[in-house]
């Protein structure tokens, strides 16, 4: 019989291999989010250990976000990439002084980075969805 772990996991990695890199990104923002209130959470009740723990999962989320931008495609994608490298560098700095406010600069940061994420994902969806539409009343008019 499957454990609920192992279900959670096996749908969790089908979704990162079924999901359009905005889709990721948005995964990834999700899940450093969570691990970053986690350690925030834990450093504040003073376990250090797990908040240690916690902050370099949120600090591996960020690592990867630095890997997937392409910055030869311009400057929009060198100053991502330049922000990242930032926020990175701010957590590095949170867990060796066991900053809960640094941590927390981060959360407020990337829950306002995420919508933008959310609405390019929006904006591609209807952006296939109309190409679809137009090819379909292309085939049905020829």
């Amino acid at each position: 019989m499957t454990s609920p772990g192992n279900t959670l996991k096996s749908y969790q990695r089908l979704q990162t291999q079924t999901s359009s890199p905005a889709q990721l990104v948005v995964l990834l923002y999700t899940g450093a989010i969570r691990f970053l209130t986690v350690a925030r959470q834990k450093l504040e009740a003073g376990d250090i250990e797990s908040a240690h723990r916690s902050l370099l999962r949120g600090q591996e989320i960020v690592l990867e976000l630095m890997v997937s931008v392409d910055t030869s495609v311009g400057p929009v994608a060198q100053n991502l990439f330049d922000l990242y490298e930032f926020i990175h560098r701010h957590l590095i700095q949170a867990n060796i002084k066991k900053d809960s406010a640094m941590i927390l600069d981060v959360e407020v940061l990337l829950r306002e980075l995420l919508p933008a994420w959310e609405q390019a994902i929006a904006a591609d969806a209807r952006g296939s969805h109309a190409r679809v539409s137009t090819n379909e009343v292309r085939l049905a008019t020829a």
